[in-house]
């Protein structure tokens, strides 16, 4: 299968695993032509339900959540049109949900997280906001005056838009009233209904290109090279969230979203605060009746919890905060008829059968291609080729195959059956023991195995380097320019012959050298991950470069980690978020000659950073445990706290650990840490160390 769509809960760990590097690499090349082309390849809804089936294995499966989640991941990195510039406070992105049970489960977690009882979590207070289906953009006011204009980018860094955000008639230029000498305030740009339209019937009279919908042309209008293009474009903005400010501005969201509007920011008049949990609902649907009436486009409603100071002490998980959500509309469904079933192959060898349909048109997306999943999946729908079939733009990266629809009188097709061979390379393709997938077993003599791992290595979250795509590494594979990651940075040796070929030509050719010649110096985390170490993901690839900080270090101990029992094996069995299945995978690369000579030749190009600790602060670089019961804050926030401060927190106590934090009935850690003579502190002088 490539487990592309076993449900969530029909998952074993290996499954989830493999699951989860598809979904990374899959969202951040859909994050980079949502955000940095403006020309997002699936809609809304389908990518929403991506990330949700992410976030369901991880919240299943929390110890493969990997370096390079989505949810640690934030729009695209910025392209090189615009001067970049760096948020003073990074520029993150929401969770979603998408139904009453999921929002509650969220409000659980936020009460769970600060220890809330059940009466308080039900007084817990709300803003609503309706998301609007625009382009993210931070302000930046100097003593009251704007001064910058900056993209969301990848969250960090974003894109200079000074110069064109200016041209927006309802942004002031100067606040009114007393303001912070320095703050960023951040928003939203859009476009209403009336001038999209307005706009595209003046590029069809140009004779140019249409826009898909009013997002795209609201993001292609703000990233005009020309800000006179901009400025005729009727633009408007809602602002709805501060980033930095050197003083406080207000105790509550809602106050502050007062403050806006008394700064003289348009804030959008439908968001409301709700005195509790049980008013969203309502709310909820409220809006739902209400959208098709808006003069702009909204994809859900945004929820806060009011109380800033609950807000700090929630922080943030990966990309998103813990203290608020995106509540978004369901989505759509469509019928259409299955013409044949294709089965492709992945990186790992996993076999999926993916559906090729008659196209359909599904809330504004054409479908043509919904993922099966697995023999498995086929079997229990019953899903045959000529069947009319009923598929949702959710649940993956293509649609997906829900059911299919009966039809009376209609003589189907033989039940379709997996084959016992690889498609690609004629090897075996046999099932591993409690798995659902069908893998190839010609390994990477299997040229689809080469060619996605060649792909993943180039990916967006890996080394991201341009003008190597499917096609084109499928291409220089063919007439045996790649065969390893190596090759890649011998590709500008032969520029003058892909210049020659068909779709090429030098200027092409040139910027592929450009964007290689871009990548020789890559940081660890990025390295790690572009491996394609099996169950190792960005999050996990973040952990590991984290604790061992350098790329030779890692490398010695993972080599080392090859004897069972060893110091080496115990130490990366002790890192928080590595479990047994993901080790013996790390050891098992290390362990395989070939990918021992595949890192020597890559070496030989490739500068790889060491990983700079968290710098500042008591807690940079210390390795702490929490033990026993915490009364002032739960487990988590400490945790979350330690390693916002810049601490690597693990589960057990070493001779690398600093400090052990003891709570109530600290038990055996207590004395492990006695033992080796490691640092110790109750709970007040955590706090105290902390600055809490």
């Amino acid at each position: 299968m490539d487990t592309a769509a076993l449900p969530v809960d029909a998952l074993n760990e290996a499954q989830a695993a493999e699951e989860l590097a598809r979904l990374a690499v899959l969202i951040a090349r859909l994050n980079h032509a949502y955000h940095t082309q403006d020309a997002p390849e699936v809609s809304d809804a389908e990518f929403d339900a991506l990330r949700k089936r992410n976030e369901d294995i991880e919240d299943r499966f929390p110890q493969l959540i990997r370096m390079d989640s989505p949810r640690f991941q934030v729009g695209a990195a910025p392209d090189g049109a615009f001067s970049k510039h760096r948020h003073l406070v990074p520029m993150l992105s929401l969770d979603n949900v998408f139904d009453a049970e999921d929002f509650e489960a969220f409000i659980t977690r936020a009460a769970r997280f600060l220890g809330l009882n059940a009466e308080q979590e039900a007084a817990l207070a709300f803003v609503a906001e309706p998301k609007i289906d625009g382009l993210s953009i931070s302000l930046t006011y100097e003593k009251g005056r704007f001064v910058r204009g900056t993209t969301r980018g990848d969250g960090t860094v974003g894109e200079d838009v000074t110069a064109n955000i200016r041209t927006l008639k309802n942004l002031p230029l100067r606040l009114k009233g007393d303001a912070p000498d320095l703050i960023e305030i951040r928003g939203e740009v859009f476009l209403s209904k009336k001038a999209f339209l307005a706009i595209n019937a003046a590029q069809e009279e140009a004779g140019q290109k249409l826009f898909a919908n009013p997002r795209n042309a609201a993001a292609g209008s703000l990233r005009q090279l020309d800000p006179k293009v901009t400025a005729r474009r009727p633009l408007s903005l809602f602002a709805y969230a501060m980033g930095f400010s050197s003083k406080p501005v207000a105790s509550t969201h809602w106050a502050y979203l007062e403050q806006l509007r008394a700064w003289g920011f348009t804030v959008n008049p439908l968001s409301t605060r709700l005195a509790g949990k049980d008013e969203a609902e309502p709310f909820q649907e409220r809006i739902t009746r209400e959208r098709a009436a808006l003069d702009y486009d909204i994809d859900g409603v945004v929820y806060k919890i009011d109380d800033v100071a609950l807000q700090e002490r929630l922080g943030f998980a990966g990309r998103a905060p813990r203290w608020a959500i995106a509540w978004k509309f369901a989505a759509e469904q469509a019928e259409t008829r299955l013409l044949a079933i294709e089965v492709q192959v992945g990186r790992t060898g996993a076999l999926t059968p993916v559906a090729h349909l008659e196209p359909v048109n599904v809330g504004g997306v054409l479908v043509a291609r919904a993922t099966l999943h697995n023999q498995g999946e086929i079997d229990r729908k019953d899903v045959r080729v000529g069947d009319l079939v009923r598929i949702q733009r959710a649940g993956d990266v293509i649609p997906q195959v829900l059911a299919v629809v009966p039809e009376e009188g209609r003589e189907r097709m033989a039940p379709f059956v997996m084959p016992d061979h690889c498609p690609v390379c004629g090897a075996t393709a046999e099932r591993v023991p409690g798995e659902a997938v069908l893998r190839c077993t010609g390994g990477l003599t299997c040229p689809a195995q080469v060619v996605e791992r060649l792909v993943h290595f180039v990916s967006r979250t890996a080394f991201d380097i341009d003008g190597l795509g499917d096609k084109s590494i499928a291409e220089f594979h063919d007439i045996g320019l790649l065969k390893a990651p190596g090759d890649i940075f011998r590709l500008p040796e032969h520029e003058a012959q892909i210049a020659k070929r068909e779709g090429w030509g030098v200027t092409s050719a040139r910027k592929l050298v450009n964007a290689i010649e871009a990548r020789r110096t890559i940081s660890l985390p990025r390295f790690i991950f572009a491996l394609g170490i099996r169950r190792v993901g960005e999050n996990n690839a973040r952990l590991l470069a984290r604790h061992y900080g350098s790329f030779a270090q890692w490398r010695t101990q993972m080599e080392a980690a090859h004897i069972v029992g060893s110091e080496a094996r115990q130490e990366l069995g002790e890192i928080t978020g590595i479990g047994a299945a993901i080790a013996d995978e790390i050891v098992g690369f290390f362990a395989e000659p070939h990918n021992q000579q595949t890192l020597d030749d890559l070496l030989h190009y490739v500068t790889v950073e060491d990983e700079v600790a968290t710098e500042g602060g008591a807690l940079a670089g210390k390795v702490i445990v929490f033990t026993g019961s915490l009364t002032t804050m739960t487990r988590p926030e400490a945790k979350a706290t330690a390693e916002r401060l810049g601490a690597k927190v693990t589960d057990s106590v070493s001779r690398k650990t600093d400090l052990v934090v003891l709570g109530a009935d600290a038990g055996s850690k207590a004395r492990k840490a006695a033992e080796l003579g490691i640092d110790t502190l109750d709970e007040a002088g955590w706090r105290q160390l902390a600055g809490l």
